[in-house]
């Protein structure tokens, strides 16, 4: 390797010199913030006369070989393609601008010396060669010979365009402009093919990862070293399929669910045998799981290929079984994204034959189901990633279907799969107008079984008893004495909500004007209104009823797993005797006991989105290495068990006292009761303590 200094207008002067973006390169990507802050610094070291250069980067490349043929030397730019081309675009602007009047910055000379090789042919000609739609738009704003393609780079266009503008509007400044080119400073760093490691290089000069995703580095990983005939090939035939399939979703943003890098880290999930992946750190975990496999490149793309397809086929509606698609569909509309890493074993398995399509359906629905339910009972989303992660590894797949029911049946505490009695209770009480799933929800119990479906997006959520009733007599008389009572209590739930297409016509009118106007429920076409047609009121006997019979058809959607006790014995760990739920908790049915956990539950949960919860005989546990909090459930308060020693807590009110050595329930080696919920945020920071010192 040799690196020197150099101003970048030598560096680029050079004559016979042509820099190539390889394709495994990311496309040119600098916005107008980025040019911005270019000119200013351009403006700013062109009026200071007593700076002498001023520094931008290194630009990193390989000779691409000394057996080119050719009398133009082409060099690989490893590192440093977003200067080169930004410079490259001011440069042109410039060339279009100047009065010839500024010495070194002729038409000419800018054209000659920075843009073109005079005497190259063909694409020889250019200095600068991009990749895909960036070549072709570079090359149609320097050669006025060459047409603009038909699909132009709007970053070249749009940053092009900028400079040119600001050219103009500083006309009078122009000689400073070129001063302050003239003075920019690069690291030329020149490599040498077989004897530097252009990847150790790559890494070290984008360790702080600000400008390169995921997939980026991953990609620039697997084709860098290879030489341009093979990085041709394998960019075309792997890499470049991935980029089409995934499309727009290819770079989105990490905070984005379903773009590549999400793909890559449930790839690694399943190549690691359900360890799960940082985001941050998915391009380390792949060189890892690369080299300790000892994997070459091509065998490791073609497989990385493949899950991509089938990611693609499940993600972005390339499904095309409709039975399949419908499925596939309705997990993305619960936001399933965590289930990946077993949705891409079972269609790799289901390609390969190993899993016939109706079990594979099965599979999919109980999974819909599982999210659901949980969802409606409104279980933390925590313990999910970590159990679809391990499920492929714990199934039998000579008994596919019958193996990942039983082991979903057999999840237990904040990864339980709930069962009839627990999702009808919730269901009962749930506030649907404000679940998330909402939409979803409608949509299918008005479409179950129908062939003919019907879109439910040309409908809005209607509350059959109105959101405002104070000053409505004909309600309150309708919902009877405790009308207030009845309304708080089931205003949001599903037995008061249906669609409808009359929303703003309905309004807050009596039950009977909604049921018999022109469109009102007597002439709705939709399943969910079928019931209201006959009512000759709307009370609370009424909703309750609606609510048992909405709840038939949810239990025939998302059911639960039909497994023999039998057969579900066969796979329970011998070791385990009973499941506990929240049901077997008392204490927690009603009251004042139940108010405090549900409040200090939610709030535990919120602390870290690692905390897990696990429901014992006596009481509940929260955790993320080990306990750092149970609950023991009281009549009309609860006991917190907080593992820290009280000389470690800071506990002002001195609420806590020393357990550590009385025999008590729990694992904590302080107590601490909450029975008022003006004392549940300071008993909140107490767990809070306990559960930092465990990180």
């Amino acid at each position: 390797m040799i690196a020197k200094a150099r101003i970048f207008l030598e560096f680029l002067r050079e004559s016979a010199t042509q820099f190539i973006i390889p394709v495994y390169q990311r496309t040119y990507s600098w916005d107008k913030k980025h040019c911005e802050k270019l000119w200013q610094d351009i403006e700013k070291v062109g009026t200071n006369e007593s700076a002498k250069a001023y520094f931008i980067g290194s630009i990193v490349y390989i000779l691409e070989s000394p057996y080119h043929h050719s009398s133009i030397k082409q060099l690989l730019v490893i590192d440093g393609q977003q200067r080169l081309t930004t410079l490259t675009l001011l440069l042109e602007a410039l060339k279009e601008i100047t009065d010839d009047k500024i010495e070194g910055f002729s038409t000419d000379e800018i054209r000659d010396y920075y843009l073109i090789n005079r005497y190259g042919k063909n694409e020889e000609k250019y200095k600068l060669i991009l990749t895909q739609n960036d070549k072709d738009t570079l090359i149609s704003l320097i050669d006025e010979d060459k047409t603009k393609p038909i699909q132009t780079s709007t970053k070249i266009q749009e940053n092009f365009i900028f400079f040119k503008e600001k050219l103009e509007q500083n006309k009078d400044k122009l000689e400073t402009i070129c001063k302050g080119i003239n003075k920019l400073l690069i690291i030329d760093v020149s490599l040498e093919r077989d004897k530097d490691d252009s990847q150790l290089i790559f890494e070290s000069m984008n360790s702080t990862g600000k400008d390169l995703s995921q997939a980026d580095l991953i990609r620039n990983y697997v084709l860098m070293d290879l030489v341009p005939e093979e990085q041709n090939q394998f960019y075309e035939k792997y890499w470049r399929v991935m980029e089409k399939e995934f499309g727009e979703n290819f770079n989105k943003d990490k905070k984005e669910k379903q773009s590549f890098d999400y793909f890559a880290r449930h790839y690694l999930t399943i190549k690691n045998e359900g360890n799960i992946p940082n985001l941050d750190n998915i391009y380390e975990t792949f060189k890892e799981y690369r080299q300790n496999k000892s994997l070459n490149k091509q065998d490791l793309l073609i497989d990385l290929q493949k899950y991509a397809h089938f990611y693609c086929i499940m993600a972005f509606k390339g499904e095309k079984d409709k039975d399949l698609y419908g499925v596939f569909e309705n997990l993305k509309a619960l936001d399933c994204e965590v289930a990946y890493p077993f949705l891409l074993e079972l269609y790799k398995d289901y390609e390969e034959n190993i899993l016939s399509k109706n079990n594979f359906l099965e599979i999919l629905k109980m999974i819909e189901s599982y999210v659901l339910r949980r969802a409606v009972c409104g279980i933390p989303t925590n313990a999910l990633n970590k159990v679809f992660a391990s499920i492929a590894k714990n199934i039998d797949k000579n008994k596919y279907l019958e193996s990942t029911l039983a082991y979903l049946c057999l999840l237990k505490s904040s990864a339980r799969f709930p069962d009839d009695k627990e999702f009808n209770r919730e269901l009962a009480s749930k506030d649907i107008y404000s679940f998330k799933k909402r939409i979803y929800l409608l949509d299918k119990l008005e479409n179950f079984d129908r062939k003919e479906k019907v879109s439910i997006n040309e409908y809005t959520i209607e509350h059959i008893m109105p959101q405002n009733i104070d000053n409505i007599k004909e309600w309150q008389r309708e919902l009877g004495e405790n009308w207030q009572e009845i309304h708080k209590k089931y205003l949001h739930t599903l037995g008061n909500l249906t669609l409808t297409g009359y929303n703003s016509a309905y309004s807050n009118r009596p039950f009977r004007e909604k049921q018999n106007m022109q469109g009102g429920f007597k002439e709705s076409p939709l399943r969910l209104n079928i019931g209201l047609k006959d009512l000759e009121f709307w009370n609370e006997a009424n909703i309750k009823q609606r609510t048992k019979d909405l709840a038939k058809y949810v239990l025939k959607i998302w059911t639960y797993p039909k497994i023999g006790k039998e057969i579900l014995d066969n796979y329970r760990p011998k070791r385990e005797q009973y499941t506990f739920v929240l049901d077997n908790h008392k204490c927690l049915q009603s009251g004042k006991s139940k108010e405090l956990f549900e409040a200090l539950r939610k709030e535990i949960f919120a602390l870290d989105e690692n905390v897990e919860e696990e429901i014992l005989k006596q009481y509940i546990a929260y955790k993320l290495s080990t306990n750092f909090v149970d609950i023991i459930p009281q009549q009309n308060r609860l006991k917190l068990s907080i593992n820290i020693y009280i000389d470690e807590l800071d506990d002002p009110k001195e609420l806590a006292r020393d357990i550590t050595n009385i025999g008590t329930w729990g694992n904590g080696k302080v107590e601490v009761i909450l029975n008022s919920m003006d004392n549940l945020a300071y008993c909140l920071g107490l767990i809070r303590q306990a559960l930092e010192k465990q990180q």
